[in-house]
């Protein structure tokens, strides 16, 4: 550590986050061999998930952190109902309901004032 002391939180971010997170997805993985895709299991774990990660987009558009709290509510909400709109329109599309949001908030932004 003493030769590249600009690397150590690089290296301190990999030891607490990166290896922790990968152990449990490996353990998940092989926990789930032999289980079913569309298993019940499967499914609500699916669920759960999406509604883990539903509830914190949101939470990072209400309560915006950092220079999205510089762009309006009415902006990012917009945002979000688009970009939704978007995945729904197109078949459940990540990327068709990602770049909807992004760019509506990006004319959100310039349009009221963020």
């Amino acid at each position: 550590m003493t030769l590249m002391p600009e690397l150590w939180p690089y290296v301190l971010l990999v030891l607490v986050g990166f290896l922790p997170n990968e152990i449990w997805r490996l353990l998940g993985v092989l926990a789930s061999r032999g289980i079913e895709e569309d298993s019940e299991l499967i499914i609500w774990v699916r669920s759960v998930a999406t509604a883990i990660l539903a509830g914190v987009v949101i939470k990072i558009v209400v309560f915006a952190p950092g220079a999205l709290a510089g762009i309006p509510l009415s902006a990012r909400l917009g945002a979000a109902v688009l970009g939704v709109v978007a995945f729904l329109v197109c078949r459940g599309s990540v990327f068709a309901g990602v770049a909807t949001g992004c760019t509506a908030l990006v004319i959100g932004a310039k349009l009221l004032g963020g």
